[in-house]
């Protein structure tokens, strides 16, 4: 999706979330947030929009992080459940427990907005999330157009199994196939999403095949290590990093070079469509069953943008 159309979007979809027929908050008093993992970035940016907005509203928000791990989340949703809590915003710790909290919510009879990942085999009342793989896609199309639409790529995945990294794969190998000049010749899995896992797969990966020339990472943490990676790997030739998020901490250096491109997720306003959703399901309403926002592709030409005013 172009900048500009991704844009106007967007502002389509803002004036959905604050307009004037959305279900009343006077009888929703208390949220449940089960946050994956509040480490990360964009996870604690979703949880920012939806304190914030749900106290606009004179709604209690109880948080939890489960660090991620599914066992303790699902503990975690257990305890939430005795709360007294109106509705469920619901962010999976992982793959392979994330139908479970969204089980027991709905035997309790408490509606599930699912945000960021969902379980195919117990999706919440509605989901939302990223358009990641439109997004992923807009920037693997950017970096592999920089590199000249031809060369070999690595790509380092998020979290096996989960909803964006389904997704963002699905987008950046629509774009490789777009492209007969452009070879995946390794690919890799993290558990963390993060900078740490970046760097070390990045290093294994570009020692292993030393003629790469891109790199899509499916996260910033991950490109930031990717980065890093290439950095200290001493290859002759430009390697061209695409990372995904539009993380605070990486916008910054994006903006600097320090990487190629990123997809710029709308936070706050997941985080506030997904207050408005769990508001409009306590009160009965039907929700489309995904709710997808726009990314922003992002370069070093338009970052210091987000960086002065994060969506």
């Amino acid at each position: 999706m172009k900048f500009k159309t991704a844009l106007v979007v967007a502002a389509a979809l803002a004036s959905t979330v604050f307009s004037p027929l959305a279900a009343s908050a006077k009888d929703v008093k208390k949220i449940g947030l089960a946050v994956s993992n509040l480490q990360a970035d964009y996870f604690n940016q979703i949880k920012i929009g939806v304190e914030a907005y749900a106290k606009q509203k004179g709604i209690q928000v109880i948080t939890v992080d489960a660090k991620n791990d599914s066992a303790t989340q699902i503990s975690q949703v257990q305890d939430l459940l005795t709360q007294g809590i109106d509705a469920f915003i619901y962010i999976p710790a992982g793959a392979a427990a994330a139908a479970v909290p969204t089980r027991l919510a709905k035997q309790a009879g408490i509606p599930v907005v699912n945000v960021d990942r969902n379980a195919p085999e117990a999706p919440g009342d509605t989901f939302i999330a990223t358009d990641n793989a439109t997004s992923a896609y807009e920037v693997c199309k950017h970096i592999i157009g920089l590199a000249g639409g031809k060369g070999n790529m690595i790509m380092i995945h998020g979290q096996k199994g989960t909803t964006p990294e389904v997704e963002r794969t699905k987008g950046c190998n629509k774009a490789i196939g777009e492209n007969p000049g452009v070879k995946l010749v390794a690919e890799q899995w993290s558990e963390q999403w993060s900078q740490a896992e970046g760097l070390n797969i990045g290093q294994n990966l570009l020692q292993a095949h030393p003629d790469t020339n891109l790199i899509f990472a499916q996260a910033d943490g991950l490109a930031l290590g990717a980065a890093q990676a290439v950095k200290v790997s001493g290859a002759s030739q430009r390697i061209y990093v695409g990372g995904f998020d539009g993380d605070t901490t990486a916008l910054p250096i994006l903006a600097q070079k320090g990487f190629d491109a990123t997809a710029t997720q709308q936070v706050r306003g997941i985080g506030r469509l997904a207050v408005d959703s769990a508001i409009k399901l306590a009160g009965g309403e039907k929700l489309p069953a995904e709710q997808l926002l726009p990314g922003f592709l992002t370069t070093p030409d338009n970052a210091a943008k987000f960086v002065a005013e994060h969506p």
